[in-house]
């Protein structure tokens, strides 16, 4: 079975399909699909379909839809499979779990990779870093679960997921800043800023990036966008890490022109007191 849930909810068995069209049988496997292996209590399953306020009838129908998931397992595995659908969708007390190995799960897959990365990078490995966090970020096909309605369980998933996202956006950019990749990054880094314009890491990086290009102007007019738009929308200045790399920049500190070097941390402390 391979689930995918970054981006689009798509599930199959051998190339059959098994994710449904109802919504709420769909945030069920999803929620199941972010833990494998593990119980997903009924209350909790209750919640993320209904809020607050389940129906009288909620526990017949929480178990309608299981049985629903599990004929779709059954079709999908066929009669020759060595498991029956209860064996993979299991009843546990309390509760449900779905049976598969973690790895059978794109979240998963990208924890991993993630963690590699990561842990690359605090290495000192930057080449195996970026690679890593670069095939992490590949396994994303849209935002988390995109075409699931989302209860609360869910909206805390899919938040913590795409949070986890930006961050490993930034360690890559950090790891490939210092591969001396900058002429590489402007256009996404464009794109980026534009779309999180009060992320004071992503425009550290794309001061960076265009600072080492040869384009300060250009360098310090995102900060002072930046700057502008805190101030007017938020009522605050930017941190202080960011106003040190503006004045380092005004003052063409030669350290901003090191690629790399023996200080391991985001681009955003370089100028961290």
């Amino acid at each position: 079975m391979k689930i995918q849930v970054l981006g689009p909810l798509n599930a199959d068995i051998g190339g059959v399909q098994i994710a449904p069209s109802a919504g709420k049988p769909r945030q069920i496997l999803a929620l199941l699909a972010l833990y494998p292996g593990r119980v997903m209590p009924v209350p909790t399953l209750m919640e993320e379909l209904w809020g607050s306020h389940p129906p009288v009838s909620a526990l017949t129908t929480l178990q309608t839809y299981i049985l629903q998931l599990r004929r779709r397992l059954g079709v999908a595995m066929g009669p020759d499979s060595p498991r029956n659908a209860k064996e993979v969708l299991v009843t546990r007390h309390g509760g449900y779990v779905l049976q598969i190995p973690s790895d059978s799960v794109d979240a998963h897959d990208y924890e991993r990779l993630a963690s590699a990365g990561r842990a690359a990078f605090e290495a000192g490995d930057d080449a195996r870093a970026a690679d890593a966090l670069r095939r992490a970020l590949d396994l994303w096909q849209g935002p988390a679960l995109v075409d699931v309605p989302v209860g609360p369980v869910l909206t805390i998933e899919t938040l913590r997921l795409e949070e986890s996202r930006l961050v490993t956006v930034e360690r890559r950019i950090d790891a490939e800043l210092r591969l001396g990749r900058h002429g590489e990054l402007l256009v996404e880094l464009r794109d980026l800023i534009a779309r999180h314009p009060q992320h004071e890491g992503l425009h550290s990086q794309a001061m960076v990036a265009l600072y080492r290009s040869g384009r300060q102007a250009a360098a310090l007019d995102v900060y002072r966008q930046m700057r502008v738009r805190l101030v007017e929308e938020l009522g605050v200045e930017p941190s202080p890490q960011i106003q040190r790399l503006h004045q380092a920049m005004l003052g063409v500190d030669p350290a901003l022109s090191v690629v790399a070097g023996p200080r391991r941390g985001s681009t955003f402390d370089l100028y961290a007191s």
